[in-house]
């Protein structure tokens, strides 16, 4: 019995399934998390980032966010300021160790766009982005009948 060929969706979840393993498992080399890691790579490494703006930033809810910051909080990652100009707020910004492990982060996650790059060349790449801007698009749109 032939196998039926698989959807766009069902080819981008089980990427991206794989995409996080592949993250978590780097990450836990260094008692990491692949969430831990994307948010360290989503602060600022010299001013810190508002915590209002670190969940939109990662297309994260606020909730989820904040578990991770806590932990984070709890194993050194980082600490929080107060925002000068918005007392409801705060910068949240890296300790030397959360520096060091977003460095990390920031080495993986270049290493694996630079072997997907050699193995898939620039032509393969850009159209890999045009498709994914239109899938973007598509999802993205908000009550409009599909065309």
């Amino acid at each position: 019995m032939p196998m039926k060929e698989k959807t766009i969706d069902q080819m981008l979840r089980e990427t991206w399934l794989s995409v996080a393993k592949y993250y978590n498992d780097e990450a836990a080399k260094f008692d990491g998390t692949m969430t831990i890691g994307f948010t360290l790579l989503n602060i600022d490494p010299k001013e810190g980032t508002p915590s209002t703006v670190l969940p939109a930033k990662m297309g994260l809810e606020v909730t989820g966010l904040t578990r991770t910051l806590n932990k984070m909080l709890d194993r050194g990652l980082i600490y929080k300021e107060p925002h000068p100009k918005d007392k409801r707020s705060v910068i949240v910004k890296l300790t030397p160790l959360g520096l060091e492990m977003r460095n990390k982060a920031k080495e993986v996650v270049l290493a694996l766009n630079e072997k997907i790059a050699y193995y898939a060349g620039e032509d393969r790449i850009k159209c890999m982005r045009e498709m994914m801007e239109i899938i973007l698009d598509l999802t993205q749109r908000k009550n409009q009948k599909s065309t």
